[in-house]
């Protein structure tokens, strides 16, 4: 895949207008409003398989992130009053217990804790008061998005920028390019940097071209 593309990544930090919400938009909405604090709930916890969007959701809630999978004892963890901890799952036993004070502080101060998770708590191997005050709170599932949802959300986003993709086009797009919606995205704004570089409309051998795919 051309740089152009792996340049363009970084630039799409993980907000709720850019998520991709597809089947999860019950979901986003109750997640939404339990962030602007109309809902008493110290915990929210999202659960899912790995690329139903649980890692976006939990950066673009501008809480304090701590990512379990790379600090399973939670050392980084800030005595914020907003916290998110993702793949909770992967907590070693000090970290289950530092989550579990995390807990019990947030609830003594009004504050709130977003967590995501592979399986509900209630299925989690964790320490048995963890997942207690885990699954004390708000729990929801998220889908990942079909390839159909993708696809929309792929038009969707090139239409904005006036870019016109056939059909053809969406469909190779999905055959050769990674699958994840932050990706795919990243390579419509490409396109559509490449289309104006070059002064090329968008073809089948441009996308090949940009893909470096045959």
């Amino acid at each position: 895949m051309r740089q152009l593309i792996l340049d363009l990544l970084p630039e799409s930090a993980p907000t709720l207008d850019n998520f991709v919400a597809g089947s999860n938009a019950e979901t986003v909405t109750l997640l939404t409003e339990w962030l602007a604090g109309t809902r008493p709930d110290t915990s929210f916890c999202l659960w899912g398989e790995a690329g139903s969007g649980r890692s976006h959701l939990l950066q673009a809630s501008g809480f304090a992130y701590v990512d379990a999978a790379r600090d399973p004892a939670l050392q980084a963890a800030p005595a914020a009053d907003q916290l998110a901890v993702d793949h909770v799952e992967d907590l070693d036993e000090t970290g289950q217990i530092a989550l579990f004070n995390h807990f019990n502080r947030l609830k003594m101060a009004g504050g709130m804790l977003l967590t995501a998770a592979s399986q509900p708590p209630a299925h989690l191997q964790l320490r048995e008061d963890l997942r207690t005050r885990l699954g004390s709170g708000l729990i929801s599932r998220l889908h990942p998005l079909t390839d159909a949802e993708k696809a929309e959300a792929i038009t969707t986003q090139a239409r904005e920028r006036a870019l016109k993709l056939t059909p053809e086009l969406i469909d190779y797009l999905m055959r050769h390019a990674p699958r994840d919606m932050r990706t795919l995205s990243a390579i419509v704004v490409a396109l559509d940097h490449y289309t104006l570089e070059h002064k090329r409309a968008v073809t089948l051998p441009l996308l090949r071209e940009l893909l470096n795919t045959r």
